[in-house]
């Protein structure tokens, strides 16, 4: 029996706004309409919350991979027999080139004690506008954090090296040469006599980093600066996050300019220890990142958004005269209506145009998610028994590229997670990756480098090969062994404008922060409703937060 079937009718049945789909986007634009007083209506047609950005046991995890990469899109001839043209909303497949590998029963005899996020690694800058945003809408008050205990780089000889971020970092550092600390600290300390320059100008022209400097590529100041090719490294990848490499024009599709990279830094730096049980600059939510958009819902549930899980959209109702927007048709056959719509980016339709005969129609191929999109994401999550650095529990990890090999053009992101963020079993770790790829093929060579250089991979998946593997960690200080990998190619798409009062979120992208997802959505509100105020603030202070943050 289909449970849509047993629902009864949604009232009332129009609304200012219909979004469909529960992912962070989506999610935070519910709460900001509803903030905003408009009457809003939030469906998805999974069981739970979070869609592409939500955390999963270990087995939904698996099958949500799998039934979002095993299907091509059907898209049915709209339907003209009603009152309004029904247009079909049906979906398409975001992953692909799923590769899982089992070398041992322990974690799906364990499933239920993980929580996977889809969209790993990812982590929030204690300083960045999501954390603010969190503060200022009071979504805090539903969610936990822990404290990332340090950042590393991979130094292309096999090794994780600290991520020198700090004045005592820095002096700390035996890495570093006596010459290496002193270009470090005074590079620092020009980043902060440019920005205490530019407050005393009251955001007039600063004297310490000229306006020619600031828009030329940041890796060319850096090498004015005289840093050596570690630090630079260090400073454009591991702290100002540049994605491809930025020494290599022929294959650098984003070069960082200074004045974006020292942004970038002075972000970084007023993260470092803004609240005091996180003395670094990241925070992790406990139980995984799906608990962001799931915090979001019940704020707007509070400020009477209505939400129906398990109710999956059908058709879009299009005026017949005009093609305009009029509302939904659900699973359950009701028909609801709403002046704007905002979808997931995985639904895709077919748009006729207006003013034409069935028989003379042309079917319009609206696929918003997919415009403008030339690159891919090769994310991986890895589960082993021992971590990466025996003293670390939750850290951030990063391979430069060409260090792993020379054809490397995209830096590798690494997230590990520990039982203490609730998001797997006691004695194991969550490992994520993630790169930037032109296709699957290169993905996979990205990931599968980063892997090899990280663990001990078991002979054949074996029991016995899996407890040597084991016992050589305990006993040599080796690489973690894999107990369970899976590899997947993520496409990235990117927000649209809005197309008659429906626009379309985008997929996670590739950055392992929150500001440029963040960004996005406020232009998509400030073009949905023009001279609103975009989470109006509350009576919450920034100290709610920090009881929020446990060691």
């Amino acid at each position: 029996m289909d449970e849509t079937a047993s629902y009864p009718p949604i009232e009332p049945s129009n609304f200012d706004l219909i979004v469909v789909g529960t992912g962070l986007p989506e999610s935070i634009l519910a709460a900001a309409a509803s903030a905003a007083g408009k009457s809003v209506l939030h469906l998805d047609p999974n069981p739970s919350y979070g869609s592409h950005y939500a955390s999963f046991p270990l087995h939904e995890f698996i099958s949500y991979i799998q039934s979002q990469s095993s299907f091509e899109p059907s898209i049915p001839q709209p339907d003209t027999d009603s009152g309004f043209t029904r247009v079909p909303l049906t979906t398409r497949p975001l992953y692909s080139s799923v590769e899982i590998t089992s070398y041992s029963s322990e974690p799906l005899e364990q499933s239920r004690k993980f929580n996977i996020d889809l969209s790993g690694p990812r982590v929030l800058l204690c300083a960045d506008a999501m954390i603010n945003l969190l503060l200022k809408s009071e979504v805090n008050q539903y969610m936990e954090f822990k404290s990332i205990d340090g950042s590393f780089f991979y130094d292309g000889e096999g090794n994780l090296e600290n991520v020198p971020d700090s004045r005592s970092a820095i002096f700390m550092d035996r890495k570093l040469s006596f010459t290496e600390k002193t270009q470090l600290m005074g590079f620092f300390k020009l980043v902060q006599g440019h920005f205490e320059a530019a407050a005393a100008a009251d955001g007039g022209e600063s004297k310490s980093i000229s306006e020619e400097e600031l828009e030329s590529p940041f890796v060319e100041f850096l090498s004015k600066m005289g840093l050596s090719s570690k630090l630079k490294s260090i400073i454009l990848y591991a702290i100002a996050m540049a994605d491809y490499d930025q020494e290599n024009g022929d294959v650098c599709k984003s070069v960082l300019k200074t004045k974006d990279g020292i942004d970038r830094l002075a972000l970084y730096h007023s993260s470092v220890g803004r609240f005091p049980n996180a003395p670094g600059a990241m925070i992790y939510p406990i139980y995984g990142q799906g608990e962001l958009p799931q915090a979001f819902c019940r704020r707007a549930a509070v400020k009477g958004c209505i939400y129906v899980l398990r109710m999956p959209v059908n058709s879009l109702l299009m005026d017949k005269a005009t093609g305009n927007y009029k509302g939904v048709r659900l699973a359950s056959e009701q028909e609801l209506y709403s002046h704007k719509l905002i979808l997931a980016s995985s639904f895709v339709f077919q748009l006729p145009r207006p003013h034409s005969s069935p028989d003379a129609q042309q079917n319009v191929y609206c696929d918003f998610g997919s415009k403008n999109t030339t690159e891919k994401l090769a994310r991986s999550v890895c589960i082993t028994k021992h971590s990466l650095k025996l003293d670390k529990a939750n850290c951030l990890a990063f391979f430069p590229p060409r260090s792993l090999f020379p054809e490397q053009v995209t830096a590798i992101h690494v997230l590990q997670l520990s039982s203490n963020a609730a998001v797997c079993p006691s004695g194991m770790f969550l490992t994520y990756l993630s790169a930037i790829c032109k296709d699957d093929v290169q993905g996979k060579k990205l990931l599968h480098a980063a892997i090899n250089a990280l663990f001990c991979i078991p002979v054949s998946g074996s029991s016995e090969n899996d407890n040597s593997a084991e016992n050589q960690s305990e006993t040599r200080d080796a690489k973690p062994a894999l107990l369970w990998s899976v590899l997947y190619i993520q496409e990235l798409t990117k927000f649209q404008d809005v197309l008659d009062n429906i626009i379309s979120a985008s997929m996670p992208d590739a950055s392992p922060y929150y500001h440029d997802l963040l960004g996005a959505t406020e232009k998509i509100f400030e073009e949905l409703y023009s001279g609103e105020v975009f989470f109006p603030k509350t009576a919450s202070l920034e100290e709610g937060a920090v009881e929020e943050l446990e060691d």
